[in-house]
């Protein structure tokens, strides 16, 4: 008689996932749990998940009424502390062999600017009273550590009231200085739009959009940034002139116009970020810093985002810009990543690769 397989605990999994340092779980049925380590999954050593075993760790971790959100919809959004263990990020979905699902680590103890090595300019970027700071990437980029980062360094220094909407809440802030309203869309508010509109009547002084999805949201972010407040939010694009056409794109022709305008006069940064691995281990923030000046404030008016790149690559000691290629250049230099990760990983393939031939 064969021996009764034993179920696996989904709270013992997490923890050993997080001795690891992995990033990220995927429970999916046929397969072995498997974690994310420097961008590449690995297998652990552990029995082949069946649709059973999946779901029972799934449901082990959520309550009735988001059991019946998922069963309705087959997409589930969450996150959730284990205490002791860490605080985590999870997505279910369904697959054509069951219920599938991705957990990602979100640290409890939120890292300082400097700890994370992030240039000097931020500190000065938070300080400003008004205006739109876009943190920018693809998933799994570190944006929302950079955005967590920058605000932990306002509860740090500033008293000011700091209200998130996020789907959902990844780092909670405690407060220090700074108050904070955290609000996860799904349990807290309808939408970001709908937190949006009232949060102007909340007396905020800083707000953070966790995604900036659809024109109605973006409207909304780029009219608090105009109106007196600290906007922060992300969009899924991979350089910094990219995001704001993404930006602009949102809207019909006949309102972008207006939306340039606007953007020319509320933008006070885009950061576009990646994670590329590192020679012997771990992954390295690569940051492209684009800082709205007059010369970038008109381009944006002007409709010639094409021209922007070329701004940022002007009298960069005094802008405190910087470009992808140049941030990857100076990391293949100080031999910290590869030259195939650093190809695969660039924005602008083509002129790195003229530019690591010029060296």
């Amino acid at each position: 008689m064969s021996e009764e397989k034993k179920p696996i605990e989904i709270r013992k999994l997490l923890k050993s996932v997080l001795a690891y340092g992995s990033s990220d779980l995927h429970l999916v049925v046929g397969s072995e749990p498997q974690i994310r380590i420097d961008k590449e999954l690995r297998p652990l050593n552990l029995p082949i998940l069946d649709a059973k075993d999946v779901e029972e760790m799934a449901y082990s971790l959520i309550e009735d009424k988001q059991k019946k959100v998922f069963e309705e919809h087959n997409e589930l959004d969450f996150s959730f502390e284990l205490e002791s263990v860490g605080r985590f990020r999870a997505n279910y979905y369904r697959t054509i062999h069951g219920i599938a699902c991705a957990f990602r680590m979100i640290p409890i103890d939120i890292p300082t600017l400097d700890a994370y090595g992030n240039p000097p300019v931020f500190k000065e970027l938070i300080k400003r009273e008004k205006g739109l700071i876009l943190v920018t990437g693809p998933t799994g980029s570190g944006k929302s550590t950079t955005l967590a980062s920058m605000l932990h360094e306002i509860n740090l220094t500033e008293r000011r009231h700091i209200i998130t909407v996020e789907d959902p809440v990844e780092f909670v802030h405690k407060n220090i200085k700074s108050l904070f309203s955290q609000r996860d869309v799904g349990s807290n508010t309808a939408s970001f739009a709908a937190a949006l509109k009232y949060a102007l009547r909340q007396d905020p002084d800083i707000i953070l959009i966790g995604e900036m999805r659809d024109a109605e949201t973006i409207g909304a972010a780029i009219t608090a940034a105009e109106t007196g407040h600290l906007v922060f939010g992300t969009l899924h694009t991979n350089s910094a002139p990219g995001t704001i056409n993404r930006i602009i794109d949102v809207f019909s022709g006949e309102e972008q116009g207006q939306v340039r305008a606007q953007l020319s006069s509320s933008l006070i940064a885009v950061v576009s970020q990646s994670l590329i691995p590192k020679l012997g281990g771990g992954k390295v923030a690569v940051q492209e810093i684009l800082i709205s000046n007059p010369a970038v404030a008109n381009l944006i008016r002007e409709d010639k985002v094409h021209q922007i790149y070329s701004q940022m690559q002007l009298n960069q000691k005094e802008t405190k810009m910087t470009t992808q290629t140049q941030e990857i250049i100076t990391l293949l230099q100080k031999k910290k990543i590869s030259k195939e990760n650093a190809i695969k990983n660039s924005n602008r393939p083509e002129e790195l690769i003229k530019m690591i031939e010029g060296l």
